[in-house]
């Protein structure tokens, strides 16, 4: 039996640096979407990746003493890991470097040429760099970009242009017959009164003012625009050819059923894509959903020039990576922002994690355990004997219908929420039930284990319906159960936990979070960063003034509470100088003792964390190593080094 297949895939993720917990949340929201529609088996393909051409990483690149291959590379990689590292369940991982992909731009590019849907005439008008967006005078506000805000240039230059007036009245029937293709209603509005009711002007395609990209065929001097190369990834990744020798892949899953993408974009994806798509006889794909924007703190967007970034691998490794992922899912609506801030993030895990949910699996496990040697009683009959377990039942029987409608609509939060009202349900159940006084009377023994099966069973529901959002938890909880009845398919029904099944040993899930200890814990971190960036820094106008000389260490130890931190003392000619140094998680103490090290000694002495640090070892350093920069011969202490 062939499944019904479901293609999802999200904006494919710049490749200019570092993504932040907003960049990562929409990973996050795809995979639990791709999580649910395998479990209600679906034949799923789920696309991520890279966009990874530009003059914004052009430009990046050469900042960093780096080739823009090199620059991405590296990016490339960051980004993936993140990915990884938050259990997502992507099929694919695209990146618009790969050969396949760049020869298929070309051949789209051309394929639009020859149409007569590009051509090749002069832009004078408003560039973006950033954004990598032309706008006319009437577009922009101030001086500045109106995606962004950022500060546009005048550019004048020879370039292709793509016809997209030529499509608007067709792309405008498609928006009319097909009302859920954009997604939120407010989404598709901003774009048909912002956009299309204005009416369409031709896009620039093409750019001369920079070399990193992919070159026009029959115009190498020329660069394909970043968003022609970027949005036909969709295509691209699961096998389109321009020529018409497309893929079985792409036979199967286009068009795709849902791309799932930032607010920002929403023009990008529901006006020049499908245009795009228009041109190239291609179906147009069933649904885009802009998700609206995860802020910081009160409010305000995230932006490293700002300084109010986070970022999704500091917040696993400071709360965990389920904790972080259910944080964003259940916090983002549909429709409207949602905020984020370590406090939150404390409470939100206190308050539904620990409390609720840790708190329900634990203390029926363990009283499963008590009473019936943690072997499942299940009653003949699970008619309710009360109106306690008639709304306890009854809300399970219902939870798996409320997520599935919920989850069609793509309203995560929501269908979380229904989760997690059944799980505080459960535990409402044990306070109107009592268990601990059924056990004390041998005669209750049987209501007992009614009253305990129905929270099992309640808990089974909770822990099947949560493993889209927080996958690990579910299948510890599922561990726990002991139960092979962890399929969708087995909720329809209520009572499919088994009898006689033996379950494991209850294991703490979550832990409660001292807010203040945490909240303190994460301010001497931040400081701590800080610190290790004031020490490194010199202003090359004071290099001549830097003096350095040989010194061996004698003795190395960490500091208390300083996770980066190692105290040195070392040896300057016979005289010893105490050295604070943020090269803990490179170096342990004992094999740092006998090293001849290159030591700034005219720096300002300093305080870190309470101690005292009377210069700087010089290190090589790149995003994951660090060496300390050594003499290759046996050299005494208190040489100087030019």
């Amino acid at each position: 039996m062939n499944k019904e297949k479901f293609y999802i895939t999200t904006a494919i993720a710049y490749a200019s640096g570092k993504p932040h917990i907003g960049n990562t949340y929409e990973i996050i929201l795809a995979d639990s979407i791709a999580r649910f529609m395998r479990m209600q088996g679906y034949d799923v393909f789920f696309m991520t990746g890279t966009d990874e051409h530009g003059q914004k990483i052009e430009d990046k690149a050469k900042q960093s003493n780096m080739s823009a291959k090199q620059f991405v590379d590296k990016s490339a990689k960051e980004i993936k890991r993140i990915w990884d590292l938050m259990n997502t369940s992507y099929d694919k991982f695209i990146r618009t470097t790969d050969a396949d992909h760049v020869v298929q731009i070309q051949k789209i590019f051309k394929k639009l040429y020859d149409k007569g849907d590009i051509y090749k005439s002069e832009y004078e008008g408003w560039y973006c760099t950033p954004c990598e967006s032309f706008w006319t005078e009437s577009q922009i506000e101030d001086g500045k970009c109106p995606d962004c805000g950022r500060d546009v240039k005048k550019a004048k230059e020879e370039a292709y242009f793509f016809k997209l007036s030529k499509y608007q009245n067709k792309l405008m029937e498609y928006i009319e017959k097909n009302p859920e293709f954009i997604q939120p209603e407010s989404r598709k509005n901003e774009m048909i009164n912002n956009f299309l009711k204005p009416g369409l002007q031709d896009l620039c395609v093409s750019r001369t003012s920079f070399e990193w990209g992919i070159k026009v065929p029959f115009d190498p001097k020329h660069i394909v625009y970043v968003w022609i190369d970027a949005l036909s990834n969709y295509i691209t990744g699961v096998g389109y050819d321009a020529d018409g020798n497309n893929s079985d892949t792409f036979k199967k899953y286009w068009p795709c059923d849902v791309h799932v993408i930032g607010k920002d974009i929403v023009r990008f994806h529901t006006i020049y894509w499908p245009i795009m798509l228009m041109a190239l006889d291609i179906p147009l794909p069933k649904k885009v959903l802009g998700h609206p924007w995860l802020l910081f703190g009160e409010g305000s967007k995230m932006s490293k020039s700002k300084g109010n970034v986070l970022y999704a691998d500091d917040l696993a490794e400071l709360f965990g990576v389920d904790e972080v992922r259910y944080y964003v899912l259940s916090e983002m609506n549909y429709a409207n922002d949602g905020i984020i801030s370590y406090k939150q993030i404390i409470d939100k895990v206190n308050a539904d994690l620990a409390n609720v949910l840790g708190n329900l699996v634990n203390r029926t496990i363990t009283m499963q355990h008590k009473y019936f040697n943690g072997i499942v009683k299940k009653p003949e009959s699970l008619l309710p004997q009360n109106q306690f377990d008639e709304e306890l039942i009854e809300l399970a029987k219902q939870t798996l219908n409320k997520v599935t409608e919920l989850m069609k609509q793509y309203k995560i939060s929501d269908a979380i929420y229904e989760v997690m009202a059944l799980a505080k349900r459960c535990n409402k159940y044990i306070d109107e039930t009592l268990p601990w006084v059924l056990f004390k009377n041998p005669d209750d023994h049987k209501r007992l284990e009614y009253v305990m099966y129905n929270l099992l069973e309640g808990i089974r529901t909770v822990a099947i319906l949560l493993y889209p959002f927080i996958p690990s938890t579910a299948e510890k909880i599922l561990a726990q159960l002991n139960t092979k009845k962890t399929d969708i398919d087995s909720l329809k029904e209520y009572g499919q936990l088994e009898d006689q099944l033996t379950l494991n040993q209850p294991e703490i899930l979550f832990s409660r979070i001292d807010v203040d200890k945490k909240l303190k814990e994460i301010e001497d971190s931040v400081k701590e960063d800080q610190e290790d960036a004031n020490v490194v820094q010199i202003g090359i106008e004071d290099f001549a003034k830097v003096e350095l000389k040989t010194a061996k260490i004698i003795k190395a130890e960490p500091i208390k509470g300083a996770k980066k931190l190692l105290k040195l003392q070392v040896d300057l000619n016979g005289k010893t100088r105490q050295i604070v140094s943020g090269i803990a998680q490179y170096y342990e103490c004992e094999d740092l003792v006998g090293k001849t090290v290159i030591v700034i000694t005219n720096l300002k002495p300093a305080m870190l964390r309470g101690e005292l640090s009377e210069g700087m070892l010089l290190a090589a350093s790149n995003s994951d190593k660090l060496s300390l920069v050594t003499v290759d011969k046996e050299m005494p202490s208190g040489c100087g080094v030019s």
